[in-house]
């Protein structure tokens, strides 16, 4: 596979021509809606390493895929408008391997329980764990349950593993830095929890637990480092894996509530695997800006090498970007936007789509209804390439990426 960048002039047709690729497989990779509309400096994801299956009368998903040497989750993700279903029909056209692709990236995606099922299943495929988003817990460490039964079944059906995320979530919707010093304060308190946490995540059949606490006071940093080692043990005697998310530091000693508690050695130590957050330098109140910079991710990545196993480190990549006023106002806050939705904003305006290659991160400005100037920072097949490159350049374990609400095929077709 490759990526071709559209320039002016461009039609789907002509792209299709030009390339030996058809329309179709052009369509669903790039997730292109009629009348499929182009914009210069659009990012198209070409898949040139697939044949073409044409289905016959009694063929399904277990028997193509046998036939063809496959298992039933590559056809899956080699088409996505399956939605991981397996009922087919004669005439249909299904995409196979035509060579061996490269070895896969361990995929974490999360999830809220509310997610559209067809996405979540079009998804699943993909994905070694489904985050659940998410479980908090009460001064008394008994927890904040979300509605999350469906979600662990659906994912059982594909061969994902369920993982409990654990964050400072209370009873009112809140996330709390004072509950989780609290927590980790008490002792009583804090053995509850971690039994509270073991007990439901294996009578639920979860087979990770996630710990996504964060903005936790400096002073509290070996108490959640304790916690952490002891939350592993717990869990590792019932079969239970243990990742840790950690905000994006460059050095130990980095200042900041998010940061300082944040031990990496220690907790990368204790866990099976670790998120490195690695996003949301652009965020909802920042400037105008790439979401995930490569080059600031790169510095992150650098730094847990020196102290975390390689194959213990998730690369977090964001699906998604953020849609500006400008010129840009201090406490103006930005919408959240779809990659795919952005892509359409910039075709629907008739703005091309600039690149940034110092954060290799794809942007453009447009107009709105009322007369206002925008800016849109997203991402798309180029900056997914960037990132999956650097994870694979530096032996990562996987990915992990935030969130999974809207599908994105530029993303999963490259892991």
């Amino acid at each position: 596979m490759y990526i071709y960048t559209v320039i002016p002039g461009d039609t789907l047709a002509d792209i299709s021509e030009r390339l030996g690729v058809s329309q179709f497989v052009l369509i669903y990779a790039n997730g292109l809606r009629e009348p499929y509309a182009l914009t210069p400096g659009q990012a198209l994801l070409v898949l040139d390493d697939i044949t073409g299956y044409t289905v016959t009368s009694g063929d399904t998903v277990f028997t193509v895929s046998n036939r063809f040497g496959q298992t039933e989750r590559t056809l899956w993700r080699l088409n996505p408008s399956l939605a991981g279903g397996t009922v087919l029909y004669p005439g249909q056209t299904l995409f196979l391997p035509s060579s061996a692709h490269q070895n896969r990236l361990t995929a974490t995606g999360y999830a809220y329980p509310f997610i559209n099922r067809a996405v979540l299943r079009t998804t699943l495929p993909y994905l070694d764990y489904l985050g659940i988003f998410s479980y908090g817990f009460r001064s008394d460490g008994s927890l904040v349950v979300p509605d999350d039964g469906d979600l662990i079944g659906i994912a059982s059906e594909y061969g994902t593993a369920p993982m409990l995320v654990l964050t400072s979530l209370g009873d009112d919707g809140r996330f709390s830095s004072e509950a989780v010093s609290n927590m980790l304060e008490n002792e009583a308190v804090q053995s509850t929890l971690i039994e509270n946490i073991a007990n439901t995540a294996q009578s639920k059949g979860y087979g990770a637990v996630n710990s996504d606490l964060e903005y936790i006071p400096s002073e509290d940093r070996e108490l959640y480092n304790s916690f952490i080692a002891d939350l592993a043990d717990e869990l590792h005697s019932r079969g239970i894996e243990l990742t840790v998310s950690l905000p994006p530091k460059t050095r130990d000693d980095q200042q900041g509530l998010l940061y300082e508690a944040i031990d990496y050695e220690s907790l990368g130590r204790s866990a099976d695997r670790v998120l490195l957050m690695t996003y949301e330098w652009g965020y909802t109140y920042s400037e105008p800006r790439a979401v995930a910079p490569i080059n600031l991710v790169s510095e992150v990545v650098d730094y847990a090498l020196t102290v975390i196993p390689a194959e213990k480190i998730d690369l977090g990549m964001p699906n998604y970007g953020y849609d500006w006023a400008i010129p840009w106002v201090q406490g103006t806050a930005a919408r959240a936007i779809g990659n795919i939705q952005a892509q359409e904003l910039a075709i629907d305006r008739g703005s091309p789509i600039l690149y940034d290659e110092t954060a290799a991160t794809p942007y453009f400005n447009y107009t709105d209804e009322d007369g206002g100037r925008r800016q849109v920072w997203f991402e798309d097949a180029r900056s997914v390439m960037a990132k999956l490159e650097l994870a694979r350049s530096r032996n990562l374990g996987g990915i992990g990426v935030w969130q999974i609400m809207k599908w994105f095929p530029q993303l999963w077709l490259q892991v």
